[in-house]
């Protein structure tokens, strides 16, 4: 398979949150993510050196570290596509050979944490039909949220829905997530807004970055200029989080309001 035809790109991104209320909280950092073709995921792993499906390497794509089903007792001899491909299924959608695309981290010289992940599922004719977001949290639990077709907007989706997750402690669980998730090209362009339950925009994150080409000499580059992506991704939640914690903002225990934790993967076990 030659470079030329590979689907799968890498993106250099920047990540910007700003909280609004109760205390404005502004901060943004540069990160870089992979944008794989699952069809493609045992060939690049071939074809790179520090790129591999499930076994340890520089960066690693592990099925594991996604969506499986069924919720409360996955099966894990499964790959990603079926997984995903079954979650569709159960939400009426049929992509048959479509291909899926996945925007996300991957395993870091063994150590993974993805705050979210997209997939851009397309039909038999190359035309995107969804998108599914997969959010995690620090106690590795995950939430799907699935962006239909009736959604699409020109070169993108949109989504407003109940969280019902315990993502930040320092945000209610009852607010609303406003997916704006456009269909990656050149340039990357997601926002994930935060609204309460009156309707007023809370907090704003978003994920903005330029394609580049998938080698080995780009990714030794994105590992020296961010070394230890997924390591830093989890430091810098917490340390975001200690500064909110001095600015005296309420937060919640993961116990509370059980009842507004729903449809969550790999539950947390206290």
């Amino acid at each position: 398979m030659k470079q030329d035809h590979l689907n799968s790109c890498l993106y250099k991104a920047r990540v910007m949150h700003n909280r609004l209320h109760p205390k404005k909280h502004k901060f943004h950092y540069d990160i870089f993510m992979f944008y794989l073709d699952l069809a493609e995921l045992d060939s690049i792993s071939q074809k790179f050196r520090w790129l591999s499906r499930n076994r340890f390497n520089l960066f690693n794509f592990r099925d594991s570290d996604h969506l499986q089903l069924p919720i409360e007792n996955p099966d894990k001899s499964k790959k990603i596509r079926e997984h995903i491909t079954q979650y569709l299924a159960e939400n009426f959608v049929d992509i048959g050979n479509g291909r899926i695309m996945l925007l996300t981290n991957l395993c870091t010289m063994g150590y993974q944490f993805n705050p979210v992940s997209f997939y851009i599922c397309y039909n038999a004719l190359d035309e995107p039909v969804c998108t599914v977001v997969e959010v995690c949290n620090t106690f590795m639990e995950m939430k799907p949220y699935f962006l239909e077709n009736k959604t699409l907007n020109h070169d993108g989706f949109h989504l407003y829905t109940n969280k019902n997750f315990y993502v930040s402690p320092f945000i209610d669980l009852d607010f609303y997530f406003d997916f704006n998730v456009k269909i990656p090209g050149d340039r990357l362009n997601i926002t994930i807004n935060d609204y309460d339950e009156a309707g007023e925009l809370y907090f704003m994150s978003s994920l903005q970055g330029e394609k580049t080409v998938l080698t080995d000499a780009n990714m030794l580059r994105y590992f020296f200029s961010i070394p230890l992506v997924t390591m830093q991704i989890t430091w810098l939640i917490h340390w975001q989080a200690l500064k909110l914690w001095a600015k005296k903002i309420g937060f919640h225990r993961k116990t509370d309001n059980p009842q507004l934790q729903t449809e969550v993967y790999r539950r947390y076990k206290s």
